[in-house]
């Protein structure tokens, strides 16, 4: 296995997909959580994830790049924290790196905000 393709753990499941509203969050998931929403929590980040996520299949960095006024080390440097937040993964092949979402990865930070429309807000 690659470098790129180096296994990232998968953010923890178990009790933390409920909204915030149903519990209180545990320390250990919130460490966790929170690593997930800081590596989004930039705007190249976001919309890198957008194109990864919205794409059928994976996604060549070479089409990742165009969309960006930037260099490509900086790209490489978004794509990495996305990927040791466990957002997405990625694999070389030649001079290529292909990129793809981690779903079960992003489902517990969309459940997470999915709040009922009950609460007050």
């Amino acid at each position: 296995m690659s470098k790129q393709a180096e296994a990232v753990p998968a953010l923890p499941v178990a009790g933390c997909c409920a909204p915030l509203v149903a519990a209180p969050l545990a320390a250990e998931q919130a460490v966790d959580l929170a690593r997930a929403f800081k590596a989004l929590a930039d705007p190249v980040r976001l919309r890198l994830l957008s194109l990864i996520t919205s794409a059928e299949g994976e996604t060549c960095v070479c089409d990742l790049t165009a969309g960006f006024d930037l260099t490509g080390p900086t790209i490489s440097h978004h794509l990495k924290v996305l990927r040791e937040a466990g957002l997405v993964d990625s694999e070389r092949r030649g001079t290529w790196v292909f990129y793809w979402p981690r779903t079960a990865n992003l489902r517990p930070l969309a459940a997470l905000l999915d709040v009922p429309a009950r609460v007050r807000g």
